[in-house]
C-alpha cells in the first residue's frame, strides 16, 4: 500500500511516503523536504543471536547522483564515506539505539541514503526522522518512535529546521531527538547564548516535532506490521 504525508513544521513542509520503492526491507520510507530526499530502510534478521549486546548498524550514505554528478575520470565509483557521512550515522544510532525492546539482540541494519540533494536543506535531521519511521512502520521492536529537528535562532526568534542561509544569520545550531515524552539526544552549537536560551529551544523543538509523531504513529496504524515477541532478559 502507498501512502504519502505532508505536515508543515514552523514554515517547512517535511513528507513522507511508503510502498514505493524497497518493498523487500522490513520498513522503507522516503523522507523529503524541499529537493532533499532520504531513503531509510530498516531490516532485521529473524535469529536471535547469544551475545551480551546488541548488533545493531547505522549507516548515512550519500551518493553522488543526489547532486547531479556522475563519478568519472580515474576514480568512476562512489568514494568512501566522508567523515560528515560518519557523523550523521552516529546522530541516527544514538537516539535510536536505547528504543529497542529490551533483550532484543537480533542483527538489525538501518541504512538511509541520500538521494536528492537540495543545497540549502540540510538531510541529517531528515535521516533521524526517517530512521524511526522506518523502524516504526516494520516488524522490528521499536518501543517509542522518535523524531529529529535542528533549531536555529535568527534575530532573537528560533527557527524550525532553519536553511543553510538562515543558518548562516543564526546564533545557534541545534539538533534534538526526541520522543513524544522526552528529549533523548541534545548536540550542536552556539555563539556564546545563554543557558535560558537553549531551555526555550529545547522546548521549542520539542514541542514542533509532535506532528511527525503523530505523522509516524497514523502510519503504523495504516501499514505498520506485527512486531517481533522479544522474551526480556532475567536478572
Amino acid at each position: 500500500m502507498f501512502i504519502r504525508e505532508s505536515v508543515n513544521v514552523g514554515g517547512k513542509e517535511i513528507t513522507i511516503d511508503t510502498g514505493r520503492i524497497a518493498k523487500q526491507a522490513g520498513g522503507a520510507v522516503l523522507i523529503s523536504s524541499g529537493e532533499t530526499v532520504v531513503l531509510v530502510t530498516a531490516t532485521t534478521v529473524h535469529e536471535t543471536r547469544d551475545i551480551d549486546f546488541f548488533p545493531l548498524t547505522c549507516d548515512f550514505i550519500e551518493k553522488a547522483y543526489a547532486g547531479g554528478k556522475i563519478p568519472g575520470g580515474f576514480f568512476k565509483r562512489e568514494a568512501k564515506q566522508r567523515d560528515e557521512e560518519i557523523l550523521i550515522c552516529r546522530l541516527i544510532d544514538r537516539p535510536l539505539r536505547p528504543m529497542f525492546a529490551d533483550g532484543f539482540r537480533n542483527e538489525t541494519q538501518v541504512i538511509a541514503t541520500l538521494v536528492s540533494a537540495d543545497p540549502n536543506i540540510k538531510p541529517d535531521v531528515l535521516a533521524i526522522t526517517g530512521a524511526s519511521a522506518a523502524l516504526t512502520i516494520s516488524d522490528i521492536p521499536l518501543e517509542e518512535s522518535l523524531a529529529g529537528i535542528r533549531i536555529g535562532r535568527v534575530d532573537g526568534e528560533f527557527v524550525a529546521y532553519p536553511t543553510v542561509e538562515e543558518l548562516e544569520k543564526s546564533d545557534l545550531d541545534l539538533i534534538l531527538a526526541a520522543t513524544r515524552d522526552a528529549v533523548v539526544m541534545v548536540e550542536g552549537g552556539a555563539d556564546q547564548v545563554e543557558e535560558s536560551v537553549l531551555i526555550d529551544a529545547i522546548e521549542f523543538g520539542h514541542k514542533a516535532i509532535i506532528p511527525l509523531l503523530d505523522l509516524q504513529e497514523a502510519m503504523r496504524k495504516s501499514v505498520g506490521k506485527a512486531k517481533i515477541e522479544v522474551q526480556p532478559p532475567e536478572k
